[in-house]
């Protein structure tokens, strides 16, 4: 592969390579580094951490040369690096993105959420818009081939229409919430909020998970139900449709696909089959999105997910934040 583009990742954690230091060589990769590595076409030339431990493991397993405690003691260096990887926590995000706009970059990376909030992430967006910057957040099921595929079979109609939409989630709703409403949008075009109810703090103090009734602008019902991540994660939803049910489990690395057909028993009903498991397993999704960068740099193709597409879940985010806040007593 002839372009290679350099690549500054900052934040040392896991999904920038932790997720993948434990993990056989031949896995699939969960994290940025690793993904970046594997595809050829990137070279992570520095990182950033102010965590002189967790710096010095990412770049002895990563082979990244030069590591930074911060963008400050990075130094001036525009235009040293294509692409921007911000794998910070989320609430350095938005100042994170106005730093890596000074060194030049030709493309930001950014985990989700992008901000704390619309007003930041609408700022961001215009920003790296007005200086000709790609953006690029991952809600990693955009890249995801069973999400593609099935995305295609419900517009061709092989499903029938759709009935009804249930799914469960924990850990935030910005953090984890925003990416099952971001399949919303994916799978369903955009979605309206209909109801907030219970609130649960079962992780983050300021990320609350949130249990909220959306519906889609054919007035398909949504019910998005919470659990508690402190039991274990949890992330998969249930889509009824006219001629089965699509079950996305273990967080989308598993999609199951049952079908409804005449009962042996009963005549004039009809059930559902035990189904069949969509191929392959795990999440290939990392890796389809650092080609699309690839990709959208070479001017190939676009970037399959935009600040726009994550503005989109985060408005809904922040009108069910608007009404939980509202719900709250005032302390006194």
């Amino acid at each position: 592969m002839s372009m290679r583009y350099k690549v500054l990742i900052i934040g040392c954690g896991n999904i920038a390579g932790g997720y993948d230091m434990c993990q056989p060589e031949e896995a699939l990769p969960l994290s940025h580094a690793k993904a970046f590595m594997r595809h050829g076409g990137f070279e992570i030339s520095a990182c950033i951490d102010p965590n002189v431990q967790k710096r010095e493991i990412f770049q002895k397993r990563w082979k990244v040369q030069h590591g930074f405690a911060s963008l400050n003691e990075l130094g001036q260096q525009s235009g040293s690096f294509d692409v921007i990887s911000i794998c910070s926590p989320t609430q350095f995000h938005a100042s994170d993105i106005q730093a890596a706009l000074t060194l030049h970059p030709k493309l930001i990376f950014c985990e989700k959420p992008l901000t704390l909030s619309v007003a930041e992430t609408s700022r961001a967006i215009n920003d790296c818009s007005s200086q000709s910057v790609l953006l690029a957040i991952n809600y990693s099921r955009r890249w995801s081939p069973q999400v593609i595929r099935l995305k295609r079979e419900l517009k061709q109609g092989q499903w029938g229409s759709v009935r009804s939409i249930s799914a469960i989630y924990n850990k935030g709703l910005l953090n984890n919430g925003s990416h099952m409403i971001d399949l919303f949008f994916n799978l369903f075009g955009p979605v309206l909020l209909t109801h907030v109810g219970m609130t649960v703090f079962d992780h983050f103090q300021y990320d609350p998970s949130v249990e909220v009734c959306l519906k889609t602008l054919d007035g398909v019902p949504i019910q998005l139900n919470v659990g508690h991540a402190q039991d274990y994660a949890l992330f998969e939803m249930h889509i009824v449709t006219e001629r089965g049910v699509i079950s996305m489990e273990d967080g989308g690395s598993r999609w199951r696909l049952r079908r409804s057909g005449p009962s042996k028993q009963f005549p004039g009903y009809s059930f559902l089959n035990c189904g069949d498991w969509m191929e392959p397993h795990g999440t290939n999704a990392l890796t389809v999105a650092v080609a699309n960068l690839h990709n959208a740099l070479t001017n190939v193709e676009e970037l399959a997910c935009t600040g726009i597409h994550a503005m989109q879940a985060q408005d809904i985010c922040e009108k069910i934040q608007y009404r939980v806040m509202a719900k709250m007593p005032i302390s006194q």
